[in-house]
C-alpha cells in the first residue's frame, strides 16, 4: 500500500489514478488531498504520472488526530527505525496535511524528534519547516530520500491519522528542462504543461498496458502531449492545421528523442485539419483541442458569445469527423476551454450534445466531472478535460 500527495488540483490527480489502477484500489484521504493505493512502490511510476507530487509508503494508522498523542507516538517508534539505518548522519523531515497547528508548534516537535534520536546513538540533523509540508525540492535537496533521510508524512483523515514515509517525489528539474529547453515554443498556441500533458496521456490510455498502442494528437501544436506519451513509452502520432506547428513539432520530438536516446521511428506528425483529415491507424486520443481566443481580462458577454459559437462548431465538426474513424469503445481524453465568468464557469456547449454525436463521457467513481477543470487563479480560460468512450 503506499500513499499518494496530490498536486495543486487535487481532482486532476486522483481521476488520473483511478484511470491508471481502478477505482477500487483508491480510497482518498485528507479530503480528497491524497490518496492510499493498492499497489506496491516498485508498480508506481511517479515520474510518469503527472498528478502525484510524492509517493510513500503506507506505515500505518493512528486512531487519533490530537497532536501531543501524534508526537508522543513518534518519540517511541522513531528510534526504532533510525537505529537501522546505515551510518551516518540521519536526515528527518516532517509534513503535516490537514492539521491546524503552527509551524512553530511544528518544529518543536522535529526538535523533540531529534533529541531522542541522539539519546539513541545516533547523529542526526532536522530539516526546519517553513509550512506544514516539506515542498518536493526540499525533499530532494535534503537528501530525505537517500539511505539514511526520512521524510515522515501526517495525514489527519477524519478521527485517525494516516503515516507514511516518502520514497519518491516528483523530478521538477527534469520537468523544467522538458518544458523549458525545447528548442521550439510558442506562447501564442497556449504553453501546456508536461505534468498535465501526462495526466492527458493517462486519462486516455486508461489501464492498457500495451506498449504498441499510438496515441494520437490532432491539435499537436509544439508536440507537448506527443513528447510524454513517448516518454511513457507508446507510440505518438500528431497531426496540426498549421505547418509551423507541424514543423515544431519534428524538431522538438528529433530533440527529445536525442536526448532520452528515443527511436525516432515512435512518432510521425502531418499536416491534417482535425475537422475533416483521415487519420491512419491509432488506438487513443490526448489531446488540448482548440481554445478559443485568449483573454488577458473578462471579455463583454457578446464577444464571449461570439467565441463560444466559433469553439463549439470546431468541436463539433472533428468530433463528427473522429466518430465516422472509430469503433464502439474508443477512448479519448480531450482538453477543452471553459471560461470563468462573474458568475463561474462557462462550459463549452458541445459538451451537451456528446450523446447525439455518438460518445459517452465517463464518470468517475472518486471525482465529480465538474471538478476535472485545470485553472489558475489568473486565467479566463480554463481547460476542461474531458474523458470519452465511443459509444
Amino acid at each position: 500500500m503506499i500513499v499518494t500527495i496530490l498536486g495543486r488540483q487535487p481532482a486532476l490527480g486522483l481521476a488520473e489514478l483511478e484511470s491508471l489502477f481502478g477505482p477500487q484500489k483508491i480510497q482518498p484521504v485528507g479530503g480528497g488531498m491524497a490518496a492510499i493505493l493498492e499497489t506496491e512502490p516498485t508498480a508506481f511510476p511517479l515520474q510518469r504520472i503527472g498528478g502525484t507530487m510524492k509517493a510513500a509508503k503506507l506505515l500505518t494508522y493512528l486512531p487519533y488526530t490530537n497532536w501531543e498523542k501524534i508526537e508522543e507516538y513518534l518519540v517511541t517508534e522513531l528510534p526504532k527505525h533510525t537505529c537501522c539505518l546505515p551510518p551516518g548522519k540521519v536526515r528527518l523531515g516532517l509534513s503535516t496535511y490537514g492539521f491546524t497547528m503552527s509551524v512553530r508548534h511544528l518544529n518543536a516537535t522535529g526538535l523533540t524528534l531529534k533529541k531522542v534520536v541522539r539519546e539513541d546513538g545516533r547523529s542526526v540533523r532536522i530539516v526546519p519547516n517553513a509550512a506544514p509540508e516539506l515542498n518536493t525540492a526540499q525533499v530532494t535537496h535534503n537528501q530525505l530520500l537517500g539511505p539514511t533521510g526520512m521524510e515522515l508524512l501526517l495525514i489527519r483523515d477524519g478521527e485517525r491519522t494516516v503515516l507514511a514515509q516518502t520514497f519518491a517525489v516528483q523530478d521538477i528539474d527534469a520537468y523544467a528542462a522538458r518544458d523549458q529547453k525545447r528548442p521550439k515554443r510558442d506562447a501564442r498556441v497556449g504553453m501546456l504543461p508536461p505534468k498535465l500533458a501526462q495526466i492527458i496521456v493517462n486519462l486516455a490510455v486508461g489501464e492498457s498496458v500495451n506498449k504498441e498502442l499510438t496515441v494520437l494528437d490532432p491539435f499537436c501544436g509544439t508536440g507537448v502531449i506527443l513528447q510524454e506519451a513517448l516518454l511513457m513509452s507508446r507510440k505518438a502520432y500528431g497531426t496540426d492545421l498549421e505547418p509551423r506547428m507541424i514543423e515544431y513539432t519534428k524538431t522538438n520530438l528529433d530533440w527529445l528523442s536525442a536526448d532520452y536516446r528515443l527511436p525516432p521511428t515512435n512518432y510521425k506528425v502531418e499536416v491534417g485539419d482535425a475537422t475533416e483529415h483521415q487519420w491512419d491507424s491509432f488506438n487513443t486520443i490526448a489531446c488540448e483541442t482548440y481554445l478559443g481566443r485568449p483573454f488577458s481580462g473578462p471579455p463583454t458577454p457578446p464577444v464571449l458569445a461570439k467565441v463560444m459559437q466559433d469553439v463549439d462548431t470546431i468541436h463539433k465538426k472533428f468530433l463528427k469527423n473522429l466518430a465516422k474513424q472509430t469503433k464502439p469503445g474508443f477512448r479519448a481524453c480531450i482538453a477543452v476551454p471553459a471560461w470563468r465568468t462573474r458568475n463561474g464557469f462557462q462550459h463549452l456547449k458541445t459538451l451537451d450534445s456528446l450523446e447525439e454525436l455518438g460518445y459517452t463521457r465517463v464518470s468517475f467513481a472518486h471525482v465529480g466531472k465538474e471538478n476535472l477543470l485545470y485553472h489558475r487563479a489568473d486565467q479566463i480560460v480554463a481547460r476542461e478535460l474531458v474523458v470519452l468512450t465511443r459509444k
